[in-house]
């Protein structure tokens, strides 16, 4: 994709002209329509039926999901590097201006890829401090993308059968 000119500060240059900020868009726009966009529980549901079929292993399973979320999530974060580039200066900086309709997609867009509520909080308050029967008496208040939060992080800490067969026979 054509990178929009640099001013000194590297931030993107304000001489540009209305052709080549279009065309950098319509690059953008480009690489945009060349990708698949799919969300993590969309991924996560045809892997739990492959498992469910046997087609494959749990484990297999994954680290399939984990892998297309991580190089999603790389993409994700270059295609709005680049959509930051082309913005004016002080929106595609920390200023965060709320009036900025473009730095409000760029915003949505990075809450999205961060892979939270929106407000950043795990779906169990004070996961770390509660027993396991504590933890899977809260499973039925929680959707099946919490569930697979819930899951995924056990499973990369205190890694408890009793949790782990709690979620998955929530998500049965």
């Amino acid at each position: 994709m054509p990178q929009p000119k640099r001013s000194r500060k590297g931030t993107a240059a304000t001489s540009e002209t209305p052709e080549e900020l279009r065309e950098q868009l319509q690059a953008l726009r480009d690489r945009l329509l060349q990708s698949v966009t799919l969300s993590t529980d969309r991924l996560q549901e045809a892997v739990d039926d492959a498992v469910r079929r046997g087609r494959m292993t749990r484990h297999d399973a994954e680290e399939l999901v984990s892998g297309l979320v991580s190089a999603g999530r790389t993409q994700t974060e270059q295609l709005l590097a680049d959509l930051e580039r082309l913005l004016p200066p002080g929106v595609a900086t920390g200023a965060r201006r709320a009036t900025a309709p473009a730095r409000t997609v760029v915003d949505r867009a990075r809450r999205a890829v961060g892979g939270s509520d929106g407000a950043g909080r795990f779906p169990i308050d004070d996961y770390d401090d509660l027993t396991a029967a504590q933890i899977t008496g809260r499973l039925k208040e929680l959707d099946p993308a919490q569930l697979r939060a819930v899951r995924d992080y056990e499973k990369r800490n205190a890694n408890r059968k009793s949790v782990l067969a709690a979620v998955d026979k929530a998500l049965a």
